[in-house]
């Protein structure tokens, strides 16, 4: 019984070091899925997240609506955050055929969550966490965002009973 946790990293960072210490404390790593834009702004957070074990992800340079890009801009959005993640670590939602097929040709996996914690609707923490528990099997995807008003409260509730459950955490 294995899941994985990601998190969507576009605007704010002050709650991501908390996010990673709650994953800490429970022995788990997750993925963190990085636009363009934040990698900018939080160029530290990155090197943290790189540093701490966490996964990095590339979630486009300006989170549009994948769908509706050309070929050519999709191809743009996705080298532009993978240089700025490999120049920062020395590493190297929306979707449809055209997007997977051109991710694919980049050489990159297309990931795509199948629970939605709904966190970025301010849900509360138990809200958070019934949505989760509704949902979660095995091989599931999670989708957190790591500014979410309530994600330290949630997080947390949602490791314990992923733990209770017998579900193993990974990347």
């Amino acid at each position: 019984k294995k899941v994985a946790i990601s998190f969507d990293a576009a605007w704010g960072a002050d709650k991501t070091a908390g996010i990673m210490d709650i994953m800490d404390e429970h022995g788990v790593k997750g993925t963190f899925f990085l636009v363009g834009f934040w990698v900018d702004k939080y160029p530290d957070m990155v090197k943290s997240i790189a540093e701490r074990g966490f996964e990095i992800g590339n979630h486009s340079a300006n989170h549009p609506r994948m769908t509706q890009l050309s070929k050519e801009q999709m191809v743009k959005e996705l080298t532009q955050v993978n240089e700025k993640i490999k120049e920062l670590n020395n590493l190297s939602g929306d979707y449809n055929d055209l997007v997977v097929n051109t991710v694919r040709e980049q050489n990159m996996h297309c990931i795509q969550w199948d629970v939605d914690s709904l966190d970025w609707k301010d849900l509360s923490a138990q809200e958070i966490l019934n949505r989760v528990n509704k949902s979660v099997q095995n091989g599931s995807i999670l989708l957190f965002h790591n500014n979410s008003k309530y994600i330290l409260d949630a997080l947390p509730l949602v490791l314990e009973s992923l733990e209770k459950k017998g579900y193993e955490v990974v990347p």
